[in-house]
């Protein structure tokens, strides 16, 4: 008979619309982007502005990108979540192990609900951004402040971040080893993580300089040089400046200087999601070819295998 599961474990990404229709995408995005981690804007000019101008307008274009990528058992970022738990869930003795969206659903605040009611009084909670910043694991930090107070019979951990944990960085240098070992190295490198704004890594948000050493803690695993990665941020929204250089125009820039076959890899995310899966096997792809490259090969996310199980189980509390 198996061991009771005494401790639980909620693994938290940023979340998905339960649909990919503009009705859906609308509701997610609105309440995604009225989060104050996300977006500093004064309410009183926001609102009108999400409710009237970005909210119509972007829906119906996102949808479609949804529909592009979306797989019979939701979208990719939910299904390889839940794949992911129920992996760790099964390797895991004496956890049990659900996922949860800081946007959309399933909700955290609903998971931890159902584990408190289940008698669990000691709950982990491992949000899937390796690097920190305040506009991701600082909003999951806010939620799980928030549940702490309510359910104050429950002891709730937060793990903050993990970019330079051994395991990961090994689990991300043997992805990248089995796709040269299956297509060959290509002539590039490239590591895109999710930009966030300029602003807030003036302001002390220690996103990029995490970024920064997971790119080196990962070179060291592979054991190449640090020189040998390009690194560069993607998904700018807005106006505003971002972190940079840019994905989409440094790919561009390497096709138009003769590179012919780049390695892409994004080791800011857990799993695969719009991100991975539409805006760089697709938008860059076809954005590097139009430049003059030859092939964009995508190296996937850990998603829930094996090793991406070993590396988050080496992350939590003994």
């Amino acid at each position: 008979m198996p061991a009771p599961k005494s401790r639980a474990l909620v693994i938290v990404n940023l979340g998905t619309p339960s649909a990919p229709t503009a009705e859906a995408v609308r509701r997610y995005l609105r309440e995604f982007l009225t989060d104050k981690r996300v977006v500093q804007i004064p309410h009183f000019i926001w609102k009108p502005l999400l409710d009237w101008v970005i909210l119509p307008r972007r829906s119906p274009a996102v949808a479609e990108k949804y529909a592009e990528i979306w797989m019979p058992e939701g979208s990719p970022l939910l299904a390889y979540g839940l794949r992911l738990a129920k992996a760790m869930d099964n390797a895991l003795d004496g956890w049990q192990v659900r996922t949860a969206m800081r946007y959309g659903e399933p909700a955290l605040a609903k998971v931890v609900q159902a584990l408190h009611d289940e008698g669990h009084r000691d709950i982990t909670v491992l949000p899937l951004y390796p690097q920190y910043s305040t506009t991701t694991t600082g909003s999951v930090e806010d939620a799980v402040a928030a549940l702490q107070q309510r359910f104050a019979d429950t002891r709730l951990q937060l793990i903050r971040d993990y970019h330079q944990h051994p395991a990961w960085a090994a689990a991300i240098a043997e992805r990248i080893r089995q796709h040269w070992a299956q297509h060959g190295r290509g002539e590039k490198l490239v590591f895109s993580y999710h930009g966030i704004p300029e602003r807030l890594v003036r302001a002390g948000d220690p996103y990029a300089a995490q970024c920064e050493a997971s790119t080196a803690a990962i070179a060291a695993a592979l054991d190449i040089p640090r020189e040998e990665i390009l690194l560069t941020y993607q998904s700018r929204f807005g106006r505003e400046r971002w972190l940079q250089p840019y994905t989409l125009p440094t790919l561009e820039q390497l096709g138009r200087d003769g590179t012919r076959t780049l390695d892409v890899v994004c080791p800011g995310f857990a799993v695969d999601c719009l991100e991975t899966l539409e805006e760089i096997t697709e938008q860059n792809a076809e954005a590097f070819r139009a430049a003059g490259g030859t092939a964009l090969r995508y190296i996937p996310c850990l998603n829930d295998s094996p090793a991406h199980v070993d590396a988050l189980a080496a992350l939590l509390p003994r």
